[in-house]
């Protein structure tokens, strides 16, 4: 039925089940994963303009380093999982303003036929200032998209 399935993951605990799941969903159907996490890319805060200008690299290193350490655990983890499984894996870890964009746009560019994400069930006030990526591939995307939660 299904080929490539993309999971992408926050490095949250239900994420991680999502990831167990949708790698079960692979060995049932014989198909391969792509693994995803979607950073935002770094931009910097200063008082002074000349604080931009003079940031020395090695502090944007580190900053970048911090952003993607939960990230590159998750991708270690699924790698792990998809092993045992006996599932091809392939992980990816991309930079984007959006996230449910690059979800979207990994889905596509790897020529995936289902999306397996989470969602954490936010309803309410958290659902409307936190907004819900999840939703916003359901909304944007022609992959079908199955939700875990």
């Amino acid at each position: 039925m299904y080929k490539h399935i993309l999971i992408p993951t926050d490095g949250s605990t239900l994420s991680e089940k999502t990831i167990t799941h949708g790698i079960g969903l692979a060995r049932e159907f014989g198909a391969s994963v792509t693994v995803v996490t979607v950073t935002h890319p770094f931009h910097s805060i200063a008082g002074e303009p000349e604080m931009v200008v003079t940031m020395p690299d090695d502090y944007k290193e580190f900053v970048h380093r911090y952003l993607t350490s939960e990230t590159d655990a998750s991708l270690a983890f699924a790698d792990t999982v998809a092993h045992d499984a006996g599932v091809e894996c392939e992980t990816a870890s991309v930079e984007h303003e959006h996230p449910y964009q690059a979800i979207i746009d990994c889905a596509g560019q790897r020529n995936c036929d289902l999306i397996v994400m989470a969602s954490h069930g936010r309803r309410g006030i958290a659902a409307m200032v936190l907004g819900s990526e999840t939703t916003k591939v359901l909304t944007h995307s022609k992959t079908p998209v199955l939700v875990y939660r």
